[in-house]
């Protein structure tokens, strides 16, 4: 009824004319197609319009905007809503996008940011002219944190010039379609928000510094040199949102500990961080309860709690919570602790939406290497009959304490199994072919590097395998908000600038951020631990026409990213004084990075005089952050950042990823101009990956999510024998390799199946 009324209307003010020009006029009319704008009213459509639109999505992009514009005109119906117009066009777009034209992903890109300007025009009557009323408004509609308010009226004024629009244009339709769906607030801007965290940021400085360093974090941020994580992003304009991404916490042998930590992972859960849970300390399944011989369940049934915990507290039902349960490597429930995710078995001891991982000492991957036997005991019965902890032992220490754990195996010891240490990780490996899991973290490795020995211990890793410091049950839990450098954006002479600005962005976060439980804050105001990470090094080494065989170049790149992050830490402890466990640290002793002596950087180091002066100057003013480096997977936000995830190769040059509105293009930035340049992980050699993952290691403090990709088929990995496959030797000789060179961890390990080898991968897309 409306689009006739609107019909009549422009019918009835129409001029006499002769019979045939009516006429022609009355038959242009009828074929006349009418749209239903965003505001409910309704128009001819005007076909102009739509070819600016499509020329300014077009400009500058290797595309040709008539293919667009013939391709919608198939698509146009009467009463088609300018919405749809919009979605048709980037349907188009994205059909049109394949390895040989990519940047149509850049053009969907675009019309997706152009339709949110419009929503947001229409509900609120403006787009970015007014940053000052739309903090002032967001404030009042309780959508905003009120400490945005601390800044003046010309302040934000102020701050609200240095917006540039065109920043929202440079994402593709992946960036686009995550940043507003995931990130940012009704009726609110891409620019708009990135520029109130960076206000946020910036309360921590001085009065008079607060905008110098607000604008910089924008500037970063903004233009994608600077990736917050997701729960910085997404969290910290909200009132009372929590920032930290990363938590630790260790269950003791009792039921006070158990559901304490119970209760602290739901608070995590509940405020969107990935949370660690060490169950090693839990008696064995078979142990004694309150004197009962064989009473005790074992860790299986609290995993239950801890699987159902994360089930039900999903955020708001946003997604749910995600808790990865480490268990060292000699506790004697370690081969149902492997069945727990397997289809066979027990329905009842099964728990299927956690994230196992193991923690192995070395000496277990020696008896490995030597086919040896290995033993498998009951942490209760160990500490009863013997007086030994196991759990915080690594290292002479541990290795010391286990030769008197097995030389009283049948005598004091009861509850024990013994196992040939080769077989059992066959099992994990046959576990990882099946799951993908567990992650495997190397204790004494991590523990070795761990600048805070004086103070405890590092009982596993986070979930995504890249943060972890010390944890002390019922005192302190590990927590870590991340920051990565995007190497696709960051050009050679801005990289000690970015540096800089990360650690500074993390320092402050601590100072903002409410954790979400006492021991949280208690670690966050003893250790300040940060992780500064980094993402697209298969972008920056496409750049530079280089490859995963360029070892000492990417040694080099992460020689000055360790540097320049660790000076940035220990200028902060001059300026703010250093984190409060500092004294007796290995940080206090002149070591570096990973608890190293400086003759190991005069000797490795490309640029060596500097590293002499930095333990000088740390050993003298301190340093502000335990931790500071870490590199996170970063799967989601690199899509956001425009650039390819963490520092592992590209799965697929070019493949489409399944999301709920269809099938989304996914390539790397470069992929047009340095296509040959750009290695598959489904096809690399994975030794190449381990070799790389280590040497950057050597120049990270924290750790590397490192995932590995086998590919099961055919030729892959031997062009010149077409008829074999990767073997089960093949990969059991990567995972030694891992430990071998000094890796922290492995994270996933993933499989590309037998007969089923595809472009698209949705098992690796996480």
């Amino acid at each position: 009824m409306l689009l006739e009324t609107q019909r009549d209307t422009i019918t009835g003010c129409g001029y006499q004319g002769s019979e045939e020009n009516n006429n022609q006029r009355r038959n242009e009319k009828e074929n006349q197609i009418y749209v239903v704008k965003r505001n409910g009213k309704i128009e001819p459509l005007d076909i102009s319009k739509i070819r600016r639109v499509v020329s300014w999505a077009c400009e500058g992009k290797d595309v040709n905007p008539i293919a667009l514009e013939s391709g919608l005109k198939t698509r146009l119906r009467p009463g088609i809503t300018t919405r749809e117009i919009q979605d048709n066009l980037i349907h188009c777009a994205l059909e049109m996008c394949d390895e040989n034209q990519p940047d149509w992903r850049y053009v969907a890109g675009r019309l997706h940011m152009w339709g949110l300007w419009k929503e947001v025009l229409a509900s609120r009557g403006y787009v970015y002219s007014d940053y000052r009323r739309t903090v002032e408004y967001f404030v009042k509609q309780g959508k905003y944190d009120s400490r945005i308010l601390s800044y003046s009226p010309a302040q934000l004024e102020e701050a609200g010039r240095w917006i540039n629009p065109d920043w929202d244009l440079d994402y593709d339709y992946a960036g686009a379609v995550l940043l507003s769906s995931r990130y940012l607030i009704p009726e609110e801007l891409p620019q708009e928000a990135f520029l109130t965290c960076a206000l946020l940021l910036a309360l921590v400085e001085a009065p008079e510094n607060r905008l110098y360093y607000a604008r910089q974090f924008y500037e970063a941020i903004a233009r994608r040199r600077i990736s917050l994580a997701t729960p910085i992003l997404a969290n910290l304009r909200i009132p009372n949102g929590s920032l930290t991404s990363c938590f630790i916490v260790s269950i003791e042998d009792n039921l006070e500990s158990i559901f304490r930590e119970i209760t602290n992972t739901a608070r995590i859960s509940k405020n969107g961080g990935g949370v660690g849970v060490n169950v090693s300390r839990i008696r064995a399944t078979g142990s004694t309860v309150m004197g009962k011989k064989n009473a005790s369940g074992g860790v299986i049934p609290w995993i239950k709690l801890l699987n159902d915990t994360a089930i039900a507290v999903n955020q708001g039902g946003r997604r749910a919570g995600a808790v990865t349960v480490s268990l060292d490597i000699w506790h004697l429930d370690v081969p149902e602790f492997l069945e727990m995710q397997t289809e066979n078995g027990d329905q009842r001891r099964k728990a299927y939406d956690v994230f196992p991982q193991l923690v192995i000492v070395d000496e277990f991957m020696r008896r490995v290497r030597d086919k040896r036997e290995w033993t498998l005991v009951d942490p209760y019965e160990v500490l009863m009959e013997l007086g030994i902890d196991l759990a915080p032992l690594w290292g002479e220490e541990f290795e010391k304490a286990y030769e008197v754990v097995e030389a009283n195996v049948g005598t004091k010891l009861k509850l024990y199994k013994r196992v040939n240490a080769r077989e059992l990780f066959k099992d994990i490996m046959r576990v990882q072919v099946e799951t993908g899991m567990p992650y495997l973290a190397f204790k004494d490795t991590i523990n070795r590097a761990n600048p805070n020995k004086h103070e405890g211990y590092i009982p596993g890793v986070n979930l995504c395998t890249e943060s972890f410091s010390n944890v002390v049950p019922g005192k302190y839990a590990h927590c870590c908000n991340l920051v990565s450098i995007n190497l696709a954006n960051a050009e050679d002479d801005e990289l000690e600038h970015l540096c800089t600005l990360a650690v500074r962005i993390l320092d402050n976060t601590i100072e903002i951020t409410v954790p979400p439980f006492q021991d949280a804050k208690n670690h966050n105001e003893r250790y300040r631990t940060i992780g500064v990470g980094a993402m697209g090094l298969a972008d920056w080494l496409a750049k530079r026409e280089l490859r995963y065989t360029n070892v000492q170049e990417i040694s080099n790149l992460f020689e000055d990213i360790g540097y320049y992050c660790t000076r940035a830490s220990m200028l902060l402890a001059k300026e703010r004084g250093a984190y409060p466990a500092f004294p007796g640290s290995d940080w206090s002793k002149g070591l570096l990075i990973g608890g190293k002596p400086v003759e190991w950087f005069e000797q490795h180091a490309y640029n060596k005089p500097r590293w002499r002066q930095l333990a000088q100057d740390i050993v003298t003013y301190g340093i502000r952050n335990s931790h500071i480096t870490a590199i996170a997977p970063n799967t989601s936000s690199s899509l956001v950042q425009g650039c390819t995830a963490s520092i592992l190769p590209v799965y697929s040059r070019f493949f489409y990823d399944k999301w709920a509105k269809g099938t989304v293009p996914i390539a790397p930035p470069y992929i047009k101009e340095k296509y040959w340049y750009y290695q598959e992980n489904k096809t690399l050699p994975q030794e190449y990956v381990v070799k790389v993952v280590a040497t950057i290691q050597q120049w990270i403090d924290t750790g590397i999510s490192m995932e590995l990709v086998f590919n099961l088929n055919q030729g892959v990995y031997f062009p010149d024998e077409p008829e074999r496959t990767i073997k089960a030797k093949d990969i059991f000789n990567i995972l030694m390799m891992a430990w071998e060179k000094g890796c922290k961890a492995v994270y996933y390990v993933r499989f590309v199946q037998k007969d089923s080898f595809k472009e698209e991968c949705s098992a690796c897309a996480n």
